[in-house]
């Protein structure tokens, strides 16, 4: 039991010493495309939490953003978070697919503005506006 504990404590360990190295890394780069990727999974964690209590989003579109959300934060992987660059990558598909889907479900400005990041990396996730039709 014990040893399972350790191994537990260690994983927590490396989780958090990743999301520190994406945060360090979210300040650091310059201005471009690898800087926008080093701050989508800590903005995707902020639109999920904001998302799932707004009374304007359905309950199915709450629950596909928090299980995105778990998916995140939990130190179970596809591909474990410690291997450089595409560590983090099955959560960001996760959560990029998880975020289209609630795109598809609630209204575009509510997602657009539970988004904390630039606005033009959301709008690039999800596509653009559909057109309304007036009857």
């Amino acid at each position: 039991m014990r040893e399972w504990l350790i191994g537990l404590g260690i994983a927590a360990g490396v989780m958090v010493a990743s999301w520190l190295a994406l945060i360090l890394l979210a300040r650091r780069l310059p201005e471009g495309t690898a800087k926008e990727l080093a701050r989508f999974l800590p903005a995707c964690v902020t639109t999920v939490r904001r998302l799932r209590s707004n009374p304007d989003v359905p309950r199915r579109a709450k629950i596909v953003v928090g299980i995105a959300g778990l998916w995140v934060l939990s130190p179970v992987d596809l591909i474990p978070e410690f291997l450089p660059v595409i560590g983090p990558l099955d959560d960001v598909v996760v959560v990029a697919l998880a975020l289209r889907y609630a795109a598809r479900q609630i209204p575009r400005d509510v997602l657009l503005d539970a988004w904390p990041g630039d606005r033009r990396v959301i709008e690039r996730l999800i596509g653009p506006a559909r057109p309304t039709t007036v009857p």
